[in-house]
């Protein structure tokens, strides 16, 4: 495989089999030819297949292309060390979970301010309204546009025992006998109905389907998201329970592109502001298991359709805090959302990891708001 696409690859490789603990890539002559697996389980079974099988299917079929940066922060430094050891070490976060970290202060001061700032862009838009969500979001809406089908990795689904009195009494009764709960637990469960949300945006979509929009509209709403990350999950950088600030745009194409370009422009001025080593490139989403990955990727970068806010953490890694996207008439045509003149709508999306902003933060101006850029120092007191 062509070390351009190792970085597919290892994105991938924690997905392709539950047993795999580590990993690591060996290369020669511009290409990797061996991947060495450290697992959980003395069975290796068919793990091999598995993993030459998904490269031949989602990653070979792939056109790499060259980067492309559309904007680079006026700061360039690259020395940045990662902010969580100390943040642990300090009692400022504790790990609860898998993927799952809590946080004090100054980081709850932080998150407040960014997510204010973040918020007082969306509001800036024209037609902005705010919404607060449920946390919880039915699985039809998901199925809606084929969500499961293009990312299966992803989706965390929320279950309930029967409705029933003999289930009730025979599940208390193993859980009583074993003290535990029982291996059989999801015999006793009926309900698939809802999941948790990947992402904030299908909140707006579901909120108006089957509706026609009097004119061009923009939403935003801050709530906790969900996504299965496997073993990818890290310090406060990958979280399978997160925080996102979204921003959704529905009416025209052009008013959904004039939205996007908006949000993109006041961000990077925020991230000066804040004096963020910080850059902006097209990317792709993390498509997963279909036979069209390869297209549907290349099709993505090609329109450019979606860019992500790369923000260092540390000297040889930096992680996206942010994403702006542009859909077409995709979701306007999966929820049946119409504008006044009849026809889909066009919509977009920006979206921002508040732990992520948080912690590139951290990683770049330390953890003692003594010692943070004016603009956030002042605010926070």
């Amino acid at each position: 495989m062509p070390d351009s696409l190792a970085s597919e690859l290892m994105k991938r490789l924690f997905f392709v089999s539950s047993s795999i603990e580590e990993f690591k890539l060996f290369n020669e002559d511009g290409f990797v030819d061996r991947v060495e697996l450290t697992l959980n389980s003395a069975d290796s079974g068919d793990l091999a297949e598995k993993l030459n099988r998904m490269v031949a299917e989602q990653i070979l079929p792939q056109r790499p292309l060259p980067p492309r940066v559309v904007w680079e922060s006026t700061r360039r430094e690259t020395e940045f060390t990662d902010a969580f050891p100390e943040l642990l070490e300090h009692g400022a976060v504790f790990v609860s979970g898998e993927g799952q970290v809590g946080f004090g202060e100054p980081l709850i001061s932080l998150f407040a301010f960014l997510d204010k700032r973040l918020r007082a862009i969306a509001l800036s838009l024209d037609h902005a309204r705010e919404y607060q969500y449920p946390t919880l979001l039915p699985t039809s809406v998901l199925d809606r546009f084929g969500y499961f089908g293009s990312f299966p990795q992803f989706p965390m689904f929320v279950t309930r025992l029967h409705n029933d009195i003999d289930v009730y009494q025979r599940f208390v009764e193993e859980y009583k006998a074993e003290q535990r709960l029982p291996d059989g637990l999801f015999a006793h469960c009926s309900n698939q109905d809802y999941c948790l949300p990947p992402t904030m945006c299908y909140h707006s979509f579901h909120q108006f389907q089957g509706s026609q929009l009097e004119g061009d509209s923009v939403l935003t709403a801050r709530g906790k998201s969900f996504r299965h990350e496997s073993r990818y999950h890290t310090s406060l950088e990958r979280l399978w329970d997160f925080t996102i600030r979204e921003i959704v745009f529905m009416g025209t194409p052009e008013f959904a592109a004039e939205c996007r370009t908006s949000v993109m422009r006041q961000t990077f001025a925020l991230m000066e502001e804040l004096e963020l080593v910080s850059g902006c490139e097209v990317a792709n989403d993390h498509f997963f298991a279909n036979a069209d990955t390869a297209s549907r990727i290349l099709s993505q970068r090609m329109m450019e359709l979606k860019f992500e806010l790369q923000v260092p953490v540390a000297s040889d890694r930096s992680i996206a805090v942010g994403s702006f996207n542009l859909h077409g008439h995709f979701f306007g045509e999966s929820f049946e959302i119409n504008g006044p003149q009849g026809g889909p709508i066009a919509s977009g999306c920006v979206g921002f990891g508040l732990e992520r902003l948080v912690h590139a933060f951290v990683s770049q101006h330390g953890i003692d708001p003594a010692a943070w850029p004016a603009a956030v120092a002042q605010e926070i007191g």
